[in-house]
């Protein structure tokens, strides 16, 4: 049974407090989530914080989530009247859109400065997102140089810079990075097998087994033409991490299962795509969530 996680609450507070202070210098906030987990990637109290502010949500890593679940995130996304653009910061693709796609939810505000008379489509940008969802890596993409000087570490910012994207946008790289905060621990099993959250905080052996079963029940093909199965849904997961690491050698003297050597093979290849392309979690997944939750809060009345 996976116990709650402890997250950084300080971490958290401090972001926080770096975003609301710095959201009145921004035109626009870009949220990036992580396309295989976009709900479990992200800062539950964003809307709270982003308030009527404008926003661009990014799916990163899209070349790595299933298709098909990302048109169901984008409209998941779109009925809350917020647009969304899916993107692979590592190949480039779709960063091109960033831009013009600003220029589109911004189109009211151009719209109303021109009524003032000011001619001007330029616009300064947020963004905002976990680690290692690729903040970085597109923001550099967008400057066409190794423009931020941002931390690696939660919440940590070295210095507060504009960075100037062509001619029309600027982007404020100094909000600390935000942690979402959660108290379910799927959630953190989501980020762990996904690699935003480090094998110090969760055992890699449990997130494997986490893995296995998710993939089992809802891909069970690509699971099984991966490590060259026959069957996955009448073993369990300490069964199917056995069978894996017969077929990749994985054995330690007498025999035995190197648990931990599949274990990292198994997220490795998750992680890397070598499984195929797969999402975490979808919409429904969190609308039942939800539904569970409303009723255990009911049973406590």
């Amino acid at each position: 049974m996976m116990n709650t996680i402890q997250w950084f609450p300080g971490h958290m507070a401090k972001a926080r407090r770096q975003v609301t202070e710095k959201l009145h210098l921004v035109d626009i906030v870009i949220e990036l989530l992580d396309a295989r987990l976009p709900l479990s990637s992200r800062n539950p109290m964003m809307n709270e914080i982003v308030k009527d502010k404008p926003r661009l949500i990014l799916l990163t890593k899209s070349d790595l989530a299933d298709e098909q679940v990302t048109k169901e995130w984008k409209a998941y996304f779109s009925e809350q009247g917020i647009h969304v653009l899916p993107i692979d910061a590592q190949s480039g693709k779709g960063v091109n859109q960033i831009v013009p796609q600003c220029e589109r939810v911004l189109a009211p505000l151009f719209a109303a400065r021109e009524k003032k008379g000011i001619k001007s489509r330029k616009f300064r940008v947020m963004v905002v997102g976990i680690p290692n969802v690729g903040k970085s890596t597109i923001i550099n993409r967008l400057a066409k140089r190794n423009a931020t000087v941002t931390g690696d570490r939660p919440g940590v910012t070295k210095a507060q810079q504009w960075i100037r994207v062509g001619q029309t946008m600027e982007i404020l790289d100094t909000p600390g990075i935000l942690w979402p905060k959660f108290d379910d621990p799927t959630v953190g099993m989501r980020l762990a097998v996904s690699g935003a959250i480090k094998g110090e905080i969760l055992p890699i052996d449990e997130v494997a087994r986490y893995a296995l079963t998710f993939l089992a029940e809802r891909y069970p093909t690509a699971l099984m033409e991966r490590y060259k199965l026959k069957d996955v849904a009448s073993l369990d997961r300490v069964e199917l991490m056995e069978e894996i690491g017969k077929k990749r050698g994985c054995l330690i003297r007498g025999g035995e299962v190197d648990y931990e050597k599949v274990a990292e093979i198994i997220l490795t290849d998750f992680r890397s795509g070598r499984i195929g392309r797969i999402t975490l979690e979808k919409p429904e997944d969190w609308l039942k969530e939800e539904g569970n939750a409303d009723e255990t809060d009911h049973s406590r009345d």
